[in-house]
């Protein structure tokens, strides 16, 4: 075995008390005095949208937390999770965890819808203690690093081929009022349509080909190199691809747009490990980055040990919550790897999610979904908005002050999460067939 690989393997024995000494002596006065009453869950936007759930105590102290979307995270909730949570001592997060992963068995636990749904029980979790011990769940997960975590903003130009286009799009996007710094933007793909050469009955070329045709490599470079023109060179910009290559077709991709200094290429392969990450990684001229379709800790592991990729990225309402996501963060930084958390929540998973990237050491940058926000209308995971998007985002939680400023998610110095879902917002965004809180 590599020595890099050992070191790196010892950091999967690292205990969760290791890092939550502040909190197993926070949390010892009240141990065993409150318990679990019950769990509910319900789901807003569309159907499969995401889930929110709030966990009630007998001590009248109510956690709230949201689950990244899809169908079936709601039936895993209330069908498994429910009866796993129900009379435990609230504050035993981390045996908690354990016990729903052990009792999802069937529901396939090491991945999936399944943990999905221990995440936002989790995060329900973590806020319930905050609220219960009087302290920010940042400060309980192990101490805070920042007080506010970078975002960036997923958005594109109309015509990233048009350098007037991509500028008029750059001033929209410099004049955010969340202050955005860093954007991510889709990278292209059309192929030939006239010799169809990706002989695909989707309709784009991501549908069933891994390939890159050279004008596909000819368009991504003339495009990212307007897009950086438009932004200027101190203004982040990351490449965006949904785990459609080919590893030949990668590493053409991170070459074409180099010359840009780009953050990250980011997804460009298939979610699984493999080898191919690996070579990727070693020959790529930038950085590369993956994680938001793994799972737990182990599904990290292989790309963590084995150098997979340059950055982690987390989706942490979907990997398995915020003391899983900061377990992840540690085999990462023991492997001097930065980390980021990839976001398709609404703002409260989006708000828990920051918090545990507030207690993680060596951490780039936190997605943040908002829509497009130049449209008059949006279809998110997290609900329908009309008009501002950035009036609605606001809108779905009770807060204190800004959420997000200067290109910084805000982490409130209140008890908990800081945030709670907003009662007349959310019962106007509902799915359809839902009641509040079932």
């Amino acid at each position: 075995m590599e020595r890099r690989s050992f070191l790196c393997g010892l950091a999967a024995l690292i205990p969760a008390s290791a890092c939550l000494g502040h909190y197993e002596a926070v949390a010892e006065p009240l141990k065993k005095k409150v318990k679990i009453t019950d769990l509910k869950a319900m789901v807003v936007g569309r159907p499969g949208g995401n889930t929110l759930v709030r966990i009630d105590t007998d001590a009248g102290i109510r956690g709230y937390g949201e689950a990244y979307w899809g169908f079936g995270v709601k039936d895993i909730m209330l069908g498994y999770l429910r009866e796993a949570v129900i009379g435990a001592d609230p504050l035993d997060i981390d045996p908690l965890y354990t016990k729903m992963i052990i009792r999802t068995g069937g529901a396939g636990a090491i991945a999936g819808a399944t943990v999905t749904a221990i995440s936002g029980v989790e995060i329900a979790l973590w806020d319930l203690a905050g609220k219960l011990l009087g302290q920010p769940v940042c400060k309980l997960l192990g101490g805070q690093y920042r007080t506010g975590v970078r975002v960036y903003l997923t958005s594109s130009p109309e015509n990233f081929l048009d350098p007037a286009s991509c500028r008029e799009w750059a001033s929209i996007v410099k004049q955010h009022p969340f202050g955005f710094n860093a954007v991510k933007t889709d990278i292209q793909r059309r192929g030939y349509p006239k010799e169809n050469l990706y002989d695909t009955t989707f309709d784009n070329a991501r549908g069933q080909n891994r390939q890159l045709t050279n004008e596909d490599l000819d368009i991504n470079a003339k495009g990212f190199a307007n897009v950086r023109e438009a932004l200027g060179p101190d203004f982040g910009i990351a490449v965006h691809t949904h785990w459609e290559l080919d590893w030949n077709d990668a590493l053409n991709l991170a070459r074409a747009v180099a010359p840009i200094r780009p953050m990250w290429l980011e997804d460009a392969l298939s979610p699984e490990f493999s080898d191919s990450w690996v070579k990727l990684t070693e020959e790529s001229p930038v950085p590369i980055l993956t994680g938001e379709n793994l799972y737990t800790r182990r599904g990290f592991m292989p790309f963590i040990f084995h150098q997979g990729c340059h950055i982690v990225q987390i989706d942490i309402p979907k990997a398995g919550g915020l003391l899983e996501a900061k377990k992840i963060s540690d085999l990462a930084d023991i492997c001097n790897m930065p980390v980021c958390s990839h976001n398709a929540s609404g703002p409260l998973g989006a708000m828990a999610s920051a918090h545990s990237a507030a207690a993680m050491r060596d951490f780039k940058g936190h997605e943040l979904s908002v829509g497009r926000f130049n449209a008059k209308s949006n279809d998110l995971p997290w609900g329908h908005i009309e008009g501002d998007p950035i009036k609605g985002w606001a809108s779905y939680v009770i807060h204190d002050g800004p959420l997000v400023k200067d290109g910084r998610i805000l982490i409130p110095d209140k008890p908990g999460l800081g945030v709670e879902p907003n009662p007349d917002y959310v019962r106007a965004h509902l799915a359809p067939g839902e009641t509040w809180w079932g």
